[in-house]
C-alpha cells in the first residue's frame, strides 16, 4: 500500500472591519478561491483595527451577522469570529499566530491589497509576517508592487479584478438615502435597512 502524504488545505484570510462588506469583497474572494491555489478564504471580521478611527464602525455583531449573510450560499467562503474573543487591539499578527497554533492541518495565506502591502512596515512584527507566512496582494489602482526577492517563495501578486467600492463610499451613500442595493450582497441591504445602520 502506498503512503501518499495529503495535501494541507490552503486556507486565505481576509482579514477586515467589513463595515459593511460588500459585492468587492465577494468578487475578490471568488477569484481567489477559483483562479489561485487557495481553496477557502475565511473573512476574519476584526472588531476594531487599531489603524482605523473608530467612528462609523456598527456593531461587531452587525457586521458579522453581514459577512454570514453574504456567505451562506458560497460554499469556499467562511467567516471567522477568532478575534472577537482575543485580547485587544487586535494585531494579524496574533490572528496568524492564533489560527496557526489552532488549526495545524491547514496552510494559511494573508490577503492583502497593494495599498496594505505599501504600508505594511506601519504593522506589528511586519518582517515575522514575510519571513513566516504565505502573502496573497490583490491589485490597487495607482499602487506598485515590489516583492522582495528572498521573498518570492512565499509571498505572491495576485492579477485579481480591481473593483473600486470601498465601504465608506456604502455608509456615505446610505446617509444620503441612496438606494446601493446592487453594491451589496443578497441579503445585506435589507439587514443594513432593518436593523437602521449608518443613518
Amino acid at each position: 500500500m502506498y503512503n501518499h502524504k495529503v495535501a494541507k488545505k490552503q486556507i486565505g484570510i481576509f482579514s477586515g472591519s467589513f463595515n459593511p462588506i460588500h459585492i468587492g469583497h465577494l468578487i475578490l474572494a471568488n477569484y481567489i478561491t477559483e483562479f489561485t491555489d487557495i481553496d477557502e478564504v475565511w473573512f476574519v471580521v476584526t472588531p476594531h483595527n487599531p489603524l482605523k478611527e473608530f467612528s462609523n464602525l456598527a456593531e461587531e455583531k452587525h457586521r458579522l451577522n453581514m459577512c454570514n449573510i453574504a456567505v451562506k450560499d458560497m460554499n469556499k467562503l467562511k467567516v471567522s469570529e477568532i478575534e472577537f474573543d482575543m485580547p485587544k487591539p487586535f494585531y494579524t499578527i496574533d490572528t496568524l499566530d492564533r489560527l496557526k497554533k489552532d488549526y495545524r492541518d491547514f496552510v494559511f495565506t494573508l490577503i492583502i491589497g497593494a495599498d496594505n502591502w505599501n504600508e505594511l512596515h506601519l504593522w506589528k512584527s511586519y518582517e515575522r509576517l514575510k519571513s513566516e507566512y504565505n502573502m496573497l496582494i490583490y491589485p490597487r489602482l495607482s499602487q506598485e508592487v515590489n516583492i522582495e526577492t528572498q521573498y518570492h517563495h512565499n509571498i505572491h501578486f495576485c492579477k485579481a479584478p480591481i473593483v473600486e467600492i470601498s465601504s465608506t463610499f456604502i455608509r456615505q451613500s446610505i446617509q444620503q438615502n441612496k438606494n446601493i442595493q446592487s453594491f451589496l450582497p443578497s441579503g445585506v441591504y435589507a439587514y443594513i435597512c432593518d436593523q437602521k445602520l449608518y443613518r
